[in-house]
């Protein structure tokens, strides 16, 4: 949906909307029915897919009646039970039995939070892939490395380029997909609802049955399964920090982009630049900015969850819990656009080898001074050559080449 607050929004799909997470957790509800008739404890007639039970027509009604609960789970399986009832008397009976309101809640959020998981590892798939490509190209294409804002000493752009390289292979180098897990305790975090439900079949061991159908669960929505969560919230400030991660490796590209572009130094330019609305010879870096935005705001929405978990007390924690919710939303939508912007900015950026060149002559003699006081030292003789003095660039270039690579190979992403 496009927001006149966040231009681009509307790049986020239909991802983690109000209407996302309403079916999500009709899915919720669905596959815990499911659960109960596999293991023997409901009927097979209870099982149902509720699909078609509620609409986003319904989002206005069940957001209203949350307020007196603090979760939209009670009026969510109020309306369900209501309208399933007329095919299903008995899934009418049996839907959420054993499971309580952050159980739902947390796992819609963690399907919601895998599928933009996947959005984002396709982005930076295309963004590895691009990085190479100008990395390749333009290993030797000399320029100016600055330090200070001050030329420094002589390097290469793709040597630039492997440097926004690896900041982002840092972050996606690491499996994170133990992270999205299911979440089931029941109104404690003890099970003991569906062991109550378990022990009615009989079985020998009641406790066992019911983590069994922790790990049924976890298959039937797609996550990994584990003991409960309620208020250990590491995994969700771990994912919300992975973002951050993200943004900050976009921020730190975009940042140089935006300088390489200064007309002064004209090095870079995006692809498809802005308009201003009243200086028609302007070329404003308007994705680098936009993108650049998303790695102002991400930390703070991020610190927002751990102040959140921090303040999770007891089994269900007031007030810390519920905050979570639109935190994750509005941090979602900041990383999935931001991805997707800087997919775009990579894709289009134009690399101006001749103002690399003319801005790199303007330079000399002085970028070579360093070079020149180090041969004075132990008797070698000083250059006037910048591309004499790369030092071990090719290495460092080559390094980060493969590992980039090995990534692509290693998670399978297809760019």
């Amino acid at each position: 949906m496009a927001n006149l607050f966040w231009p681009g929004g509307e790049r986020r799909g239909d991802q983690f909307t109000e209407a996302a997470f309403l079916e999500a957790m009709v899915a919720v509800e669905a596959a815990w029915l499911q659960v109960l008739v596999e293991a023997d404890i409901a009927p097979a007639e209870a099982a149902d897919d509720l699909i078609g039970l509620v609409t986003p027509d319904d989002i206005g009604m069940i957001a209203t009646e949350a307020e007196a609960s603090g979760t939209p789970v009670l009026a969510l399986v109020g309306l369900l039970r209501e309208r399933v009832a007329g095919r299903s008397p008995l899934a009418a009976t049996w839907l959420h039995r054993g499971l309580t309101s952050q159980d739902v809640v947390d796992t819609a959020i963690m399907t919601m939070l895998r599928e933009t998981a996947y959005r984002v590892r396709e982005e930076t798939g295309q963004q590895v892939v691009r990085l190479i490509e100008l990395i390749e190209e333009h290993r030797d294409t000399l320029m100016v490395a600055r330090t200070l804002t001050q030329h420094a000493v002589p390097m290469t752009f793709g040597l630039k380029a492997a440097h926004w390289l690896r900041s982002l292979v840092d972050v996606l180098d690491r499996p994170g997909d133990h992270l999205f897990t299911v979440q089931l305790g029941g109104a404690g975090g003890t099970l003991a609802a569906s062991t109550e439900l378990a022990a009615s079949t009989g079985v020998a061991d009641p406790a066992r049955a019911a983590v069994d159908m922790i790990d049924r669960m976890a298959a039937l929505v797609g996550l990994a399964a584990t003991p409960p969560w309620h208020t250990s919230r590491g995994r969700v400030t771990r994912l919300g920090d992975v973002v951050v991660l993200l943004t900050d490796a976009w921020g730190r590209l975009a940042n140089d982009i935006m300088v390489m572009s200064r007309p002064e130094i004209g090095e870079l330019s995006e692809g498809t630049p802005g308009a201003s609305s009243t200086m028609p010879h302007k070329r404003n870096p308007v994705l680098a900015s936009q993108v650049r935005r998303a790695a102002i705001v991400a930390p703070g929405m991020a610190a927002s969850l751990h102040v959140a978990a921090m303040d999770s007390i007891d089994e269900r924690a007031g007030g810390a819990w519920q905050a979570e919710w639109g935190m994750l939303a509005d941090l979602e939508r900041v990383g999935v656009v931001a991805a997707s912007q800087t997919t775009e900015l990579l894709g289009g950026l134009e690399v101006h080898v001749d103002r690399m060149a003319a801005n790199l002559q303007a330079s000399l003699p002085g970028i070579l001074s360093e070079q020149g006081s180090m041969a004075e030292l132990v008797g070698r003789p000083a250059v006037t050559d910048p591309a004499s003095y790369l030092g071990a660039t090719s290495i460092f270039i080559d390094e980060e080449l493969e590992r980039a690579r090995a990534y692509l190979t290693t998670y399978g992403v297809i760019a």
